[in-house]
């Protein structure tokens, strides 16, 4: 998995490309079989078979889905540390917590959530459910949920921040852009420490390659 990077005005990190796999939902209901899951002839599930779509055309992004990759621990696992195009206050505060001795500091350490996108990184599966006008996103880590609008409505500017901002897609082509902003500034990027404010913006394309694969493309 390559990550991609470019710096923005805000904050210290760009552009990744976070994979993730399909996990097909068997394991909590042993007695009720998984349906519309393409089989390889030997009954395997076939995570190379064309991607479901919908009846509308889009494709179905709906299902349980791992991250691969060692991103939540750093985001920028594929770049030389002198690539990452920090600020430098950003800079300064991410080299006082990379030797981990404020790591009881780091949100997640305090049974906060993760944000975003920070959250899609994270070792345990979530669950994408897609409808017409929203999407869901249940993720096991930290038990949260999250809700992208579909409807063409923006963001108001009498908002309240929260940890996981406030989500809004739209379609281009077989990709959703998801655009989320309104973040309280408090969490961390990675459990490297890497900081973030209330200024962060995110945008993610969410792009299902076949079955059992999804990209993820970050720009923060």
């Amino acid at each position: 998995m390559k990550m991609l990077l470019r710096s923005r005005n805000v904050l210290p990190l760009g552009l990744i490309v976070l994979s993730l796999i399909c996990r097909p939902a068997g394991a909590q209901w042993l007695k009720v079989p998984a349906r519309a899951i393409p089989r390889t002839s030997d009954g395997k599930p076939n995570l190379a078979a064309p991607a479901p779509r919908l009846a509308d055309g889009r494709p179905d992004l709906s299902g349980i889905w791992e991250p691969r990759g060692r991103y939540v621990q750093n985001l920028a696992a594929d770049l030389k540390p002198e690539e990452v195009p920090f600020q430098a206050w950003a800079k300064a505060l991410f080299d006082e917590r990379k030797n981990g001795s404020y790591s009881r500091e780091d949100p997640t350490a305090q049974c906060l959530p993760a944000g975003v996108p920070r959250i899609n990184a994270a070792p345990p599966p979530w669950k994408l459910i897609q409808t017409p006008g929203f999407i869901v996103i249940i993720y096991e880590a930290s038990t949260l949920w999250r809700q992208i609008f579909l409807d063409g409505r923006e963001l108001a500017e009498d908002f309240t921040p929260t940890w996981l901002g406030y989500s809004t897609g739209k379609w281009d082509g077989d990709t959703l852009v998801v655009d989320t902003r309104g973040f309280n500034g408090k969490a961390w990027l990675d459990q490297s420490g890497k900081p973030s404010t209330d200024a962060l913006h995110v945008i993610e394309r969410f792009r299902r390659k076949d079955f059992g694969h999804m990209d993820i493309q970050i720009t923060i």
